[in-house]
């Protein structure tokens, strides 16, 4: 069983800002060790704060490669992309956004596509911030079709599509994610989460291991670091 280091916030301003320092502490590191950075965000509400007080630190953005931890099969317009909120906020900073999505409707041509791109970077990722769903998934590695694949496919492939099964009722649309096996093989994983299921579930899922029925627990079951776990009620 993994080593999680809880550090709890009590403000959500004051989670964001610890983990903005955090991330931008790991970013600094990576430039200064190889020059370069790559790092894979999530997208959605719970990090946004987060992000922004991360993008208004002065780094060498232009040395820094972005990639969504997951995305869903929408335009980068759409105010559901991840990608799309990325860009808006690291691309002034001039830093390298790479997407998942680019346009694809069906999921595994999306998947394809997207493992194709990432096969260009050069890997593995410096940190890997991630979020949990109430649900217990990550990224968007969720039970469907396509679980299997994701939480155990090939390590060589870093992005699948996904079709939840059911689909999510408050965002029904299909996804693309980085694999288990890209995020796990992060020198950093970081996992942010707020509220107290996340964290019963979260302490669960660790508990469980391998036997986790849940996504989130899958995954930490298969790191071979400690984390970090930042939260707030």
């Amino acid at each position: 069983m993994i080593d999680a280091e809880w550090w709890d916030y009590d403000t959500p301003e004051e989670l964001a800002e610890a983990v903005a320092g955090d991330i931008g502490f790991i970013i600094e590191q990576a430039l200064e060790a190889r020059g370069r950075a790559i790092v894979a965000f999530p997208g959605g509400e719970t990090p946004k704060a987060a992000l922004e007080l991360l993008a208004a630190r002065k780094l060498e953005w232009a040395d820094v490669t972005i990639v969504p931890t997951d995305d869903r099969l929408v335009p980068p317009t759409d105010p559901r992309s991840n990608v799309g909120m990325l860009a808006k906020l690291f691309l002034p900073k001039k830093a390298r956004v790479v997407p998942l999505a680019a346009g694809e409707t069906d999921p595994q041509a999306a998947g394809r596509a997207a493992d194709e791109r990432l096969a260009a970077l050069e890997w593995p990722l410096d940190v890997a911030w991630l979020g949990v769903g109430a649900d217990g998934h990550v990224a968007s590695i969720f039970p469907g079709p396509d679980y299997d694949g994701a939480l155990n496919g090939p390590k060589i492939r870093r992005a699948m599509g996904v079709r939840p099964d059911p689909l999510p009722e408050n965002m029904p649309v299909n996804r693309v994610t980085l694999t288990k096996a890209a995020l796990v093989s992060a020198r950093v994983v970081t996992l942010v989460l707020t509220g107290k299921a996340k964290r019963k579930l979260v302490e669960k899922a660790i508990k469980d291991g391998a036997a986790s029925q849940h996504p989130i627990g899958r995954l930490l079951a298969d790191l071979d670091m400690d984390i970090d776990i930042h939260w707030c009620e």
